[in-house]
C-alpha cells in the first residue's frame, strides 16, 4: 500500500470539508444581505405609510358630529393626539410599534391588533384557497400546454389562459355570482357560512393568478425541452412522467417559486376587491372600511401587516433559492443549468 495514501485522503477531505464550510458561510451572508434589505423595507414602508397618512387630510374633522364647532374639533384632534407636531407623532408610532402597540382605532374604539386579528382568519383562508389553486391549475396547464406545443390541449387551453389574464377580478367575481348563485342557485354570493362559501371568492382570486403562473411554466418548460439533458432523456425512452418528475420538476422549480411569490402580493391586493364584491368578513373589506373613515392607526396597521407578509414570503423565497439550487451566490443569483 501506498504510505502516502492516507495523507491524500486526509488532505482531499479537508479540502472538502472547507469548501462545504465556504458554501455555507456564502449562503449565510446572502440570507444576512436580504434579512437587513428587508427590514429597510420595512422601515421605508412604515415611514412613507404615516407621513402620506398625514397628507390625506384631518381625521377629525370627518369624525366629529355634523354641525360640531371649531373648539369641538379641536378637542377631538387634542384627544386623538393629532395636535402634536408630526415628527413628535411619528417618534411616539415607533415607540409604540417597538413595544407591539399598533394604535387604537378611531372610528371602531378597539385596538388595531384586536381588530385585524379577528379578521385575518378569513382573508387567510381566502388567500391559502387561491393560492393553492393558482399553483395547481397554472402549473398544470402550463405543462399541458408545453408538453403538447402546436397540438390540440395548447390551442384549447391558451386562449382560456389569455381570457383569465385580461378579465379583472371584479368582472369575474360579477359573472361568477351571476352564473352560479343567481341562475342556478348552486353557491352562496356573499358572507362566510362555511365551505361553500369560500369557492366563488377563491377561484375569483385565483383567477388571474393562475393564468400568469401558467404562461410562466409553459415559458420555463419550453425552455428546457430545447437542452441536451431532455433529447438524451428522451432518446433513452423516458416517459412524459418520467420526463416531468426526474428531468424537468427541479430545473423549473425556480423561474415557477419567484412567480408564485410575486403572485402572493396580487392575492393581497385583488383581496380588497375579492372581498367587496363577495362581502368576505376579511382584512380587505376592513382595509376599504378604514380608509372611508380616515381611520389612521388602523390603516397603518394593515398596511405594516401586508408588508410583513410580503416581505416574509420573499425571505422565505431567498431560502428556498439556496435550498433548490446550491450554487446560489450571495449577489442573490443562481447559476445556469
Amino acid at each position: 500500500m501506498d504510505p502516502r495514501r492516507p495523507a491524500e485522503l486526509l488532505r482531499r477531505g479537508h479540502e472538502a470539508r472547507l469548501v462545504r464550510a465556504g458554501a455555507a458561510a456564502a449562503v449565510c451572508r446572502y440570507l444576512g444581505i436580504r434579512l437587513g434589505q428587508a427590514l429597510i423595507a420595512l422601515f421605508g414602508v412604515t415611514t412613507a405609510v404615516f407621513f402620506a397618512l398625514r397628507l390625506s387630510g384631518d381625521p377629525a374633522q370627518l369624525l366629529a358630529p355634523q354641525g360640531a364647532s371649531q373648539a369641538d374639533i379641536a378637542a377631538l384632534r387634542h384627544q386623538l393626539g393629532l395636535d402634536a407636531p408630526v415628527w413628535r407623532q411619528y417618534l411616539d408610532y415607533l415607540g409604540n410599534l417597538l413595544h407591539g402597540d399598533l394604535g387604537y382605532s378611531y372610528v371602531q374604539h378597539e385596538p388595531a391588533l384586536t381588530l385585524i386579528t379577528q379578521r385575518i382568519p378569513y382573508t387567510v383562508n381566502l388567500a391559502l384557497a387561491a393560492l393553492v389553486l393558482s399553483a395547481v391549475l397554472g402549473v398544470g396547464a402550463g405543462m399541458v400546454m408545453a408538453l403538447n406545443r402546436g397540438r390540440w390541449p395548447e390551442r384549447v387551453l391558451t386562449p382560456l389562459v389569455l381570457v383569465g389574464q385580461a378579465m379583472p377580478a371584479f368582472w369575474t367575481g360579477i359573472l361568477l355570482i351571476l352564473v352560479f348563485s343567481v341562475t342556478f342557485n348552486l353557491l352562496p354570493s356573499t358572507g362566510f357560512n362555511g365551505f361553500d362559501s369560500l369557492i366563488l371568492p377563491a377561484v375569483t382570486l385565483a383567477s388571474l393568478s393562475a393564468a400568469t403562473i401558467a404562461r410562466m411554466t409553459r415559458g420555463a418548460v419550453l425552455e428546457q425541452l430545447d437542452r441536451d439533458y431532455i433529447r438524451t432523456a428522451r432518446s433513452k425512452g423516458a416517459g412524459t412522467a418520467r420526463l416531468v418528475t426526474r428531468h424537468l420538476a427541479r430545473n423549473i422549480s425556480i423561474p415557477i417559486l419567484t412567480v408564485l411569490a410575486l403572485e402572493v402580493a396580487n392575492l393581497l391586493g385583488g383581496s380588497v376587491v375579492t372581498e367587496l364584491i363577495f362581502a368576505w368578513p376579511g382584512i380587505g373589506q376592513l382595509t376599504v372600511q378604514s380608509v372611508d373613515g380616515r381611520d389612521f392607526p388602523l390603516i397603518q396597521a394593515i398596511v405594516l401587516l401586508a408588508a410583513v407578509v410580503y416581505i416574509a414570503v420573499n425571505f422565505v423565497t431567498d431560502i428556498a433559492y439556496a435550498v433548490l439550487d446550491p450554487r446560489v451566490t450571495t449577489t442573490g443569483k443562481a447559476a445556469g443549468p
